[in-house]
Parts: structure tokens; C-alpha cells; sequence
């Protein structure tokens, strides 16, 4: 729900820092320099850091590397083969993997995606995330991999934020989304209440401040 308290998607981002840290590092740097702002729970702030940690407990529970766990656990189930981790450089592109591009000097080839696992280092194509959205969707074709009552949390908003719930931007409406970018790609994944769901992907963002 993003209410852990601090760490928040801003220009202190832990995860756009000490970029030759392993993720367990990070965590540990993070914590003892990055105190909470708010008491947990109080305030939404969107967290990409949270979502780091949120793979580590994973590989905690599942005695499997993060990767690994959600390929058998969630990919697989759906008919997904092909999605995975990125690379952090233009000569680790994946078999057909797009290049990135970036805008008003943004590089997209200075981050460490691997690193950023959990929380945007999927790469993925819009066929596997509509199978993916497919089998989360709520309804009853092709069925989903999820309970009703795992769906109906996952889509509750939370008291800090209605409008988002467990992973989802939500509205009254039944409408499930998530919009995502980093420099050099932008994307978007909707479920509607209509009964259709559908994902968009671009390899290069743009910013409406410089226009």
C-alpha cells in the first residue's frame, strides 16, 4: 500500500543510490541513513525501495532466488516463458529486448536494473503482460491464479489512500491500473471493469514540464 513511511519515488530515492551496492546492502545503508518521515501507515508515498525489501522477503520465505520463485510461482501458472530480469547496460540486451532511448539528456544506460528487481527490472512484452493481467483480472475466464477473496484484497484502497490499493492504482468502478517509466521507456497496464484488459509499452518517456 505504500505506507511504510518514508523512502519515497523523489530525487532521494534510495534505489537511484550507491548504485555498486547488492540490494541486501542497500537495505542495510538505507536504513541506518534514510530514517522514516512519517509513522507507518499514516501517509501514501510511493516506495520502489519497499518493493526491493518486499523481494527479499520473498526469497526469505520461498528459499528460492526472487527471479526464479515468481517465474514458477506466478509466470509459469499464466503460460508466461519469456519474461526476465534486465541488464543494467546497452550490451546486456535480452534476445529481443527493444534499445531504449532517451529524452532531454536522460541516459537510460547508467542504472542498475538487475538491482531493481522487484520494484522495474522486468522486461516483459505486452502479450505476456496481458496474460498476466488475464489471470488476475477477477473474472471468470481463463481462470485466475488468485482466490476472490486475495483478489478483493488486492484491490482495497488503503485509509492513507483509497485510490490505491495492493499494487494497483483503483477507482470505484472496479478499474485496476498501474502506469510505469524510467528514462528510455513508459508503460501501462489496465484492467476494466468492462471486461478488458490491455498493456502498452514505449520504449522512450517524455516529460510535459519541457513543453
Amino acid at each position: 500500500q505504500h505506507t511504510a513511511g518514508g523512502w519515497t519515488n523523489n530525487g532521494a530515492d534510495p534505489m537511484f543510490s550507491e548504485p555498486g551496492m547488492t540490494a541486501g546492502q542497500l537495505i542495510s545503508w538505507t536504513i541506518d541513513h534514510q530514517p522514516l518521515e512519517n509513522t507507518p501507515g499514516a501517509v501514501y508515498a510511493y516506495s520502489n525501495f519497499s518493493y526491493c525489501i518486499l523481494g527479499r522477503i520473498i526469497e526469505k520465505v520461498s528459499g528460492m532466488p526472487y527471479a526464479v520463485y515468481v517465474k514458477k510461482a506466478v509466470l509459469q501458472p499464466c503460460g508466461i516463458n519469456d519474461m526476465q530480469i534486465g541488464g543494467n547496460t546497452l550490451a546486456q540486451r535480452k534476445a529481443n529486448e527493444v534499445v531504449y532511448y532517451g529524452q532531454h539528456g536522460e541516459q537510460p544506460y547508467i542504472y542498475n536494473i538487475t538491482r531493481m528487481d522487484a520494484h522495474g527490472g522486468w522486461i516483459a512484452s505486452v502479450t505476456d503482460l496481458a496474460r498476466l493481467l488475464v489471470h488476475v483480472d477477477g473474472f471468470s475466464a481463463p481462470s485466475d491464479i488468485l482466490t476472490a477473496a486475495s483478489s478483493t484484497k488486492m484491490t482495497a484502497g488503503s485509509a492513507a489512500n483509497p485510490g490505491y490499493a495492493m499494487g494497483w492504482a483503483v477507482n470505484p468502478y472496479h478499474n485496476w491500473w498501474h502506469s510505469g517509466s524510467l528514462p528510455g521507456t513508459a508503460s501501462e497496464i489496465i484492467r476494466s471493469h468492462h471486461g478488458f484488459t490491455w498493456a502498452m509499452l514505449c520504449n522512450t518517456r517524455t516529460d510535459s514540464s519541457f513543453f
